[in-house]
């Protein structure tokens, strides 16, 4: 019996870590899909990885930013050509599952632009919805 049990926890152990893995590979393709897409200069794409929701937050230098077209718009503004643009780069340094629908993710973004380059730190709230991944929350500085 007590052999059953040490197997069922470590059967119950490699099935979640399983799952954790499955669910970051997720994110971090939601992410590569919105670096590829910003430095092929589509904002509408690099968009595509937010929740398309008016309960959307953005926060940022400008204080915070509701709803997801209210976002596009301001990256639309601040960035209104490939040469504002630039190329984008991220680095992931956390990624931590807060429950089966919820990561937290921590990470360095740069801009290489010709008018100079910028870059900072972002926390994001990811959320699987209808089995896709969406972020929920962007604090970015």
């Amino acid at each position: 019996m007590k052999q059953f049990f040490i197997v069922a926890i470590l059967i119950f152990y490699l099935a979640s870590s399983f799952a954790q893995s499955k669910n970051e590979i997720a994110i971090r393709k939601v992410l590569d899909a919105q670096v590829q897409s910003w430095n092929e200069g589509s904002v509408d794409n690099f968009m595509k990885g937010y929740w398309q929701n008016d309960s959307l937050m953005f926060i940022g230098k400008s204080g915070i930013t509701y709803g997801w077209q209210h976002t596009l718009d301001n990256y639309k503004k601040n960035y209104p050509d490939t040469l504002a643009m630039g190329k984008l780069t991220f680095n992931l340094l956390k990624l931590k599952p807060l429950s089966s629908n919820y990561y937290f993710v921590i990470g360095k973004w740069y801009l290489q632009r010709l008018s100079g380059s910028i870059g900072g730190y972002f926390t994001l709230l990811f959320k699987k919805i209808n089995g896709n991944w969406f972020i929920v929350t962007d604090h970015t500085s």
